[in-house]
C-alpha cells in the first residue's frame, strides 16, 4: 500500500496484496485520514470483481457520510453492477473531477 498526499485528498495505491487486505488496513488508519477525501487506486490489480469493489462499502458510507469523497480507482471493472453507494472510475483524473463536483455539491449544499 502506498500513500501519497495531494493537498486534502489521501491518494492509496494498492500494488500487491489482496483487497481484502487493503480494507484492513485502510479501516486501522481511517483516524489518519478520515478528514480527506480519499481515491483508492486498484489499476494494478488485474483481477477484480464486483465482490471486491463491495469491500469498500462499509468504510466508503462512513467516510461520505462525514462530507467527505470516496473514490475507487479501476478499469478491470465494468460499471453496471456497482451500487450506487460506491463511486468507480477507470482513471485517476476522472477520480479528482467526481472530489471537485462533489465539493462544489457540499459548497452550495445539495
Amino acid at each position: 500500500m502506498i500513500l501519497d498526499q495531494n493537498g486534502n485528498t489521501s491518494i492509496i495505491t494498492q500494488e500487491k496484496a489482496t483487497v481484502i487486505e487493503l480494507v484492513k488496513k485502510l479501516q486501522a488508519l481511517y483516524p489518519k485520514f478520515k478528514n480527506n477525501n480519499i481515491i483508492v487506486v486498484l489499476t494494478a490489480l488485474n483481477k477484480l470483481g464486483l465482490q471486491d469493489i463491495i469491500e469498500f462499502l462499509e468504510i466508503s458510507n462512513t467516510h461520505r457520510a462525514s462530507k467527505q469523497s470516496f473514490v475507487v480507482v479501476s478499469d478491470n471493472i465494468s460499471s453496471e453492477n456497482i451500487p450506487d453507494e460506491i463511486v468507480v472510475v477507470p482513471t485517476i483524473q476522472e477520480a479528482y473531477d467526481i472530489i471537485e463536483m462533489e465539493e462544489i455539491e457540499r459548497d452550495l449544499e445539495f
